[in-house]
């Protein structure tokens, strides 16, 4: 005798996506994203095409980048200044960048990007993203 198993009801802001299932944004012609937000985190797919400029840009947020395919160069800290560290970040390679640290991006190849923000952006959801909306170079 087969006993069937109910599974119990889905918990509060519980979700499972499916990335090949979601649009994605096109913020240039260089780059676009898929984003999932949780209550307290935020996880985006981010495309860059070889050459790719993200803008020297800060936020409140903490972020992780994980490069699945291909690389970026990121400059962190105050541009120009003798604290301002450059790290090249390969397939397989994550940079932890703290809140509020000046940062900029270039790709070194065309790239593919899981980057995970905690709390989430708030300018990414409501479109106040201005600095990614421009030209990409």
């Amino acid at each position: 005798m087969t006993v069937e198993r109910q599974a119990p009801p889905p918990v509060k802001g519980e979700a499972l996506y499916r990335w090949d299932s979601m649009p994605r944004e096109t913020l240039s012609p260089m780059l676009g994203r898929r984003l999932v937000t949780g209550e307290r985190m935020m996880l985006a797919q981010v495309y860059l095409e070889r050459g790719c400029v993200v803008p020297l840009h800060s936020h409140m947020n903490e972020q992780m980048t994980y490069i699945l395919q291909g690389a970026l160069r990121l400059w962190l800290g105050p541009e120009g200044s003798p604290e301002q560290r450059v790290y090249d970040v390969r397939a397989g390679e994550v940079l932890v960048i703290p809140p509020h640290v000046p940062h900029r991006a270039e790709a070194l190849e065309d790239t593919l990007d899981l980057d995970v923000f905690s709390p989430p952006r708030q300018d990414w959801l409501d479109g106040t993203d201005q600095y990614l909306r421009r030209p990409a170079k």
